[in-house]
């Protein structure tokens, strides 16, 4: 079958998946690609070449025939959050676990072998490709990275929707929803799409699978109710959708508000001006969190924006801050800047671990740096519009952590992070500590989160997973007691009299914990070194390198004050025509005459 005409100048071609055309002055921009045999069709859409591939989602049937494309000269765009199982997917073939797995997400349904890509379609925003303007639109639910991209015609707004929908009530497939063991995430996903592509009132709906759909209201609604009453049959009470998508925000005070669809909870700070500050925007209205940790399993979007400006008057996102680094924190950052123009300020120590996230070894990294506008100085009160905030450390939870205090309507609020959690049992509510060690948790950090509490007096804690808390001496006094608790059992259960690591276990970190470097060319580490006994020892640390490497010093060392630190810096050089992915340089430490042995490592990719 040849292509067929659905508009001027836009064509459906079948393949193993419709490949649609956009066809202006003898050039193609293509939706999808299938195996790439409308390439051979080129003279029946009246195109003499393809300038652009635009893809919906990354699964094979899309795309398999994707290498034509690039030797065509072709650029491909891709969605942001799946580029790596397009141009590093034999990296993605590698990691993938296939034994023992729980998660199901069809991210085996990838290309096999990688193809270049140009970039990543812009998400929320409109760009030229070919003669069309076309806007690119974040639907999840086929996949959690899918794509819609909206295009107008001839008075008409079509919408290329992927798998998002097969037809008037129906999916292309159910199982490519299902994310994790039991869970159907994608279904929570798709009807939150439903309701953002409606948003944009689209004329005509183009699917990857199925025909066109004239009347996409309708066909909407039935999926809707379907999907529902499918979401329903696997839970013990009914889920509201529209609730969850027309009103994400309780309002805490007249000017702050909270996000109860986002994970981590965010706030919203409101000014008279029209402008508001988040604290904290990691995964907005999220519908589920899928079992694996790579790129394609977490994807930032922005629909609680729309109700931000329409039912409480926001112009702009102004700003964003975060209490802490971890990624359901702050992975909305880059996508609040590139759409909203939001400026990013954090405190310097949180700053860092954001802007140069592949120098710390610490968990819930966010994949891709966050540049900070403005960097904010622990204790110097900062002025946003009619407010005035202040950042103080909050070690605990993880050691690059602040709490944000801000007076609004006329109430001390203290943003804590994760800091503290609230967790139930059959007939009893409990306060837990959240500790996590690998964040670099110290033994007394809790006692100095108790004290600092006490200091600033709130009213009411805002946290990043729990509801609000009205703060009382009662709950001031339950922290200080548990803060001291936690910290007397761990000196009860370590040996601190005799080697004190802290509650870290460890007395060495190497920095950048993550590197690249030419073979043949020196790479400069960092080792930050403990001496875990009360007096003065002499610390040394000798780098462990892999064969034909080189190292300056090949050992250093100096006298340490006891229980404190220092840093040595050393020059490693791997030999030319080296090539290796993820090459171990182990740290060895001596403290005086006690042996440690090689506590810490750094990764480096030798190219």
């Amino acid at each position: 079958m040849g292509p067929t005409r659905l508009a001027d100048g836009v064509y459906v071609f079948p393949d193993t998946c419709n490949v649609y055309a956009l066809v202006r002055d003898r050039d193609a921009v293509l939706i999808d690609f299938g195996d790439g045999e409308i390439l051979d069709h080129l003279a029946e859409l009246g195109a003499d070449r393809v300038t652009d591939v635009l893809v919906t989602h990354h699964h094979r049937d899309q795309v398999q025939g994707l290498a034509r494309a690039v030797a065509h000269g072709a650029r491909i765009w891709v969605p942001p959050s799946e580029r790596e199982l397009f141009d590093q997917v034999d990296t993605h073939w590698q990691r993938r676990e296939i034994l023992n797995y729980y998660d199901l997400r069809q991210d085996r349904f990838s290309l096999l072998e990688p193809v270049p890509v140009s970039g990543t379609v812009p998400e929320y925003r409109t760009r030229r490709f070919g003669g069309f303007d076309v806007t690119t639109l974040p639907t999840p639910g086929h996949t959690l990275g899918s794509e819609s991209y909206l295009v107008d015609v001839g008075g008409r707004r079509l919408a290329f929707t992927g798998d998002l929908i097969y037809g008037p009530g129906k999916v292309w497939s159910l199982a490519a929803t299902q994310w994790s063991y039991s869970a159907v995430e994608g279904v929570y996903a798709t009807v939150l799409s439903l309701y953002e592509l409606q948003a944009r009132r689209p004329d005509l709906v183009l699917p990857a699978h199925g025909d066109p759909i004239a009347e996409p209201r309708p066909a909407f609604d039935l999926l809707e109710s379907r999907l529902r009453a499918f979401a329903d049959s696997r839970r013990a009470t009914p889920w509201d959708p529209r609730d969850q998508y027309d009103r994400p925000f309780e309002v805490l005070t007249p000017h702050l508000l909270r996000n109860r669809t986002s994970f981590a909870t965010s706030y919203a700070l409101l000014s008279d001006t029209g402008n508001a500050l988040l604290i904290d925007f990691g995964l907005d209205m999220i519908a589920g969190l899928p079992v694996g940790s790579d790129r394609s399993s977490r994807r930032p979007w922005l629909p609680s924006l729309s109700a931000l400006r329409r039912d409480f008057g926001v112009d702009r996102v102004e700003v964003a801050i975060p209490t802490h680094y971890h990624d359901d924190h702050v992975a909305g950052f880059n996508l609040l800047r590139e759409v909203e123009g939001t400026q990013i300020w954090s405190e310097r120590t949180v700053a860092d671990v954001l802007a140069v996230p592949s120098r710390y070894d610490l968990p819930c990294l966010w994949y891709d740096p966050i540049p900070v506008d403005r960097v904010l100085e622990a204790g110097r009160p900062v002025r946003w519009h009619e407010y005035e905030l202040t950042t103080y450390p909050l070690p605990g939870h993880t050691l690059y952590a602040v709490a944000i205090a801000v007076e609004v309507d006329g109430r001390r609020v203290v943003a804590t992070g994760d800091q503290q959690t609230t967790t139930w049992e059959p007939g009893v509510e409990a306060e837990i500590l959240n500790l996590q060690y690998k964040n670099r948790f110290r033994i007394d950090d809790f006692v100095a989160s108790a004290a600092l509490y006490r200091e600033l007096a709130p009213d009411l804690m805002i946290s990043g997973h729990w509801t609000p808390r009205e703060v009382d001496a009662d709950y001031l006094d339950l922290l200080e007691v548990k803060g001291a608790e936690l910290a007397r059992l761990h000196r009860e259960l370590l040996p601190l009299s005799d080697v004190d690591f802290d509650a870290e276990g460890t007395g060495v970190w190497v920095r950048p914990y993550q590197a690249t470097v030419a073979a043949g060319r020196p790479l400069t580490l960092e080792v930050e070194a403990r001496n875990p006994f009360a007096g003065e020892e002499k610390v040394a640390v000798r780098l462990v390198l892999p064969a034909g490497w080189r190292c300056d010093p090949p050992e250093a060392g100096t006298t340490v004050p006891g229980l404190s630190h220092t840093t040595f810096e050393f020059e490693v050089t791997p030999p030319p025509g080296e090539s290796r992915r993820r090459a171990r340089v182990g740290a060895d430490l001596t403290v005086g005459s006690c042996r440690f042995g090689q506590q810490a490592e750094a990764l480096v990719d030798v190219r």
